[in-house]
């Protein structure tokens, strides 16, 4: 039987007191708000000087960029920025909008097998808006935290906190609450299983609330929101194989 905790009840109890709110509020925000594209530019190459590192980012939109003009702008392209001046990377981007943890899982491990050092996730909203419980969410988690290491044999996971979904422009009120609390039940759940499971660790970058962090759909991180999420996994994986 699932744990039950405090967080997880509210949730409960918010979802039958709010429910037809939420659920016309939601179709209001898929109506209303601009589909972004994913920005154009590479999806692998090899950069930089020093110790090698292979690299693979994957997940969903976050991962793919959108809310930036170009990769270049976008996490991985950055990400590229920060670690080529002391590192020589061969580097990968697999991600698509709208995937989910089950949707990246399916994607790559269909992927031939390959061996990376360091893999970078970011999943987690598309499984919120979904509705997905908590415990459904950690166990796959798990499930795709086994199936990278048969497949590619990462040294290291690193998976990337939700964003404070609470702070969403895009999103109305309650949703915005009820989407942001659901996002820290989910972060504090994956922290918790993450200090257990070795060689998975958690990235949380700090996302700022204002407009140069947010991209103009009010939902998707901006390029200033890129930069700094870039830095934060640059100084984790420095952590993780220091030179």
């Amino acid at each position: 039987m699932p744990e039950v905790t405090v967080a997880g009840l509210r949730h409960l109890l918010a979802t039958v007191a709010l429910g037809p709110l939420l659920l016309l509020q939601g179709r209001h925000v898929r109506d209303v708000t601009p589909r972004l594209p994913e920005p154009p530019g590479p999806r692998s190459g090899r950069a930089g000087r020093g110790a090698p590192l292979r690299l693979l980012v994957a997940g969903d939109s976050a991962a793919a960029g959108v809310g930036a003009a170009s990769q270049d702008e976008a996490l991985c392209g950055r990400l590229v920025a920060e670690l080529s001046p002391r590192r020589t990377l061969d580097w990968r981007l697999e991600a698509r909008t709208g995937y989910t943890t089950a949707d990246a899982h399916a994607h790559l491990a269909a992927l031939p097998e390959d061996r990376f050092d360091v893999v970078v996730l970011s999943l987690g909203v598309n499984d919120v808006t979904g509705g997905l419980g908590r415990a459904r969410w950690l166990a796959r988690q798990a499930a795709l935290a086994d199936m990278l290491r048969e497949r590619f044999a990462p040294q290291a996971v690193l998976f990337t906190a939700l964003p404070p979904m609470h702070l969403f422009p895009a999103l109305p009120q309650p949703l915005r609450w009820y989407l942001g609390a659901r996002a820290r039940d989910f972060n504090a759940a994956l922290a918790d299983w993450l200090s257990r499971y070795p060689g998975c660790h958690l990235s949380a970058p700090e996302f700022q609330p204002d407009s140069a962090h947010i991209a103009s759909d009010g939902f998707h991180p901006g390029p200033a929101a890129y930069t700094a999420w870039a830095m934060r996994i640059a100084r984790d994986i420095d952590c993780l194989f220091p030179l």
